[in-house]
């Protein structure tokens, strides 16, 4: 591609493309990257420009970019048959699929629904859980928990069960009965700092608590990551969904664990609940069930919710046109079946200890005041003080990490996230791929880069 062709493209995206969560007067001046090819762990601009993928796209390409496998799957299926929906019929893709889903899935989870995107997964499962309910015998259970800061998605019922306030509050009124819950952020925890173990009891115990001032009999379910992704990488303490189910199972509450992101390798297993030894009620999944080369979600429920619709006139009276589309399911077959011939998982397992440690290294730096996560997904949080925790003003956090960091890192060949929906943070979220190559290689750029950062403040 010629640097004119590279211009007019940039250009081009100036003036008609809308970019998703984009402050476009940015590009007001300077137009947008475009990225035109990927491979491996990097991708590259229309220039030519190489950036290493720390952030998999979006939390999503398990196996790295340019698989000609997927590639050959999407095709391939595409000449048999390139689309008909589920509606009252399957195909084959989705029902081999589906199959695999549920043999991979702790405990009796048996049943899944296929959607496009983990929005909508996450908003199906919140449909679910109130019919359900109702199907039951207990019409009245019909409101979310879920956790401070945590993300699920941007339709009005997701964005309902968000709990970060600025991403919601432009578009208010939302879908009311969403109550939210203190997130497992020990590094800045108001209670039991010193003591992980009694941190996640706390913790899980204000589900309980806020359980009880609603009503148990209003409540239908709760929403939880297993590592949770806004405010960077918040693992769970020792035992901390151990008592979430107890508490579920006491108040008759479904378990919903949303695995958007941590599903499928992301935390070393095919699903996060089993690194974290809990058993789910239902599982919403997407992005690293395609590593991203095709749009496809699921919702993965247990017998006892399926067990209702399996009588008499009762329907789901909920669907999409593209859900499970079968040249997308086509490419998620054979992306689990690289990420199984290739080892991912234990790819993963055996290397998160030498990425954690990399990034400790960081530690040394005055800016860098906690680095958490768990698997191939760790955040960074950023302070001005390390003895005090101390974080960003407002303003600060405008100048610095907006009006630097960001265009800084990306400038220097990373693409990852600077993020201050919360405190302050850098995440990563590499290709399930990478090795030690990496993993210095975001370090070096880190380092020069933040050092440069903490000369702003």
């Amino acid at each position: 591609m010629t640097a004119y062709d590279a211009a007019d493209l940039a250009r081009s995206a100036s003036e008609h493309l809308w970019m998703h969560f984009t402050r476009h007067s940015t590009f007001a001046d300077t137009p947008p990257p475009v990225i035109v090819r990927g491979e491996g762990a990097y991708v590259f601009d229309a220039e030519g420009k190489r950036y290493l993928d720390g952030l998999a796209g979006l939390f999503a390409v398990q196996v790295g970019h340019g698989r000609e496998e997927l590639a050959q799957a999407a095709a391939e299926q595409t000449r048999q048959l390139g689309y008909f929906p589920l509606w009252g019929t399957a195909h084959p893709k989705a029902v081999e699929l589906a199959e695999r889903l549920a043999a991979s899935a702790p405990g009796d989870i048996n049943r899944v629904f296929f959607t496009v995107s983990g929005g909508e997964s996450v908003e199906t499962a919140w449909k679910l859980a109130k019919q359900y309910f109702k199907l039951t015998g207990k019409p009245t259970k019909h409101k979310v928990i879920s956790r401070s800061l945590a993300y699920h998605g941007t339709s009005q019922g997701a964005l309902s069960i968000t709990g970060i306030p600025a991403a919601k509050q432009d578009f208010e009124p939302l879908v009311p009965s969403a109550i939210k819950v203190p997130n497992t952020n020990i590094y800045r925890a108001p209670v039991f700092g010193d003591d992980p173990e009694a941190y996640g009891r706390w913790a899980a115990d204000q589900i309980a608590a806020a359980i009880e001032m609603e009503g148990p009999d209003t409540v239908a379910a709760v929403f939880l990551e297993p590592v949770q992704n806004t405010g960077g990488c918040f693992v769970p303490p020792p035992g901390y969904f151990q008592r979430v189910r107890e508490i579920c199972d006491q108040y008759d509450v479904l378990l919903v664990s949303d695995e958007v992101i941590c599903a499928f390798g992301r935390l070393g297993h095919d699903f996060g609940a089993k690194r974290y030894g809990y058993q789910p009620d239902i599982i919403t999944v997407a992005k690293g069930l395609t590593s991203g080369y095709a749009p496809l979600g699921a919702v993965l429920v247990s017998d006892r919710l399926m067990e209702p619709y399996l009588q008499g006139t009762t329907t789901f009276l909920h669907g999409s046109t593209y859900g499970g589309h079968p040249v997308s399911c086509a490419v998620a077959m054979a992306n689990l079946d690289l990420m199984e011939n290739e080892g991912i998982y234990a790819h993963v397992l055996s290397n998160e200890a030498a990425f954690r440690s990399t990034l400790d290294k960081l530690s040394d730096l005055p800016i860098v005041g906690d680095v958490r996560g768990a698997g191939f997904f760790y955040g960074i949080e950023l302070v001005k003080d390390k003895e005090t925790k101390e974080t960003f003003s407002a303003e600060e956090s405008e100048r610095v990490l907006r009006g630097f960091l960001s265009s800084a890192l990306f400038d220097a060949g990373l693409y990852c996230r600077a993020d201050d929906r919360a405190e302050p943070v850098i995440q990563f979220s590499p290709p399930l791929i990478c090795d030690q190559q990496q993993f210095d290689e975001i370090e070096q750029i880190l380092r020069k880069v933040l050092t440069e950062a903490w000369h702003l403040l």
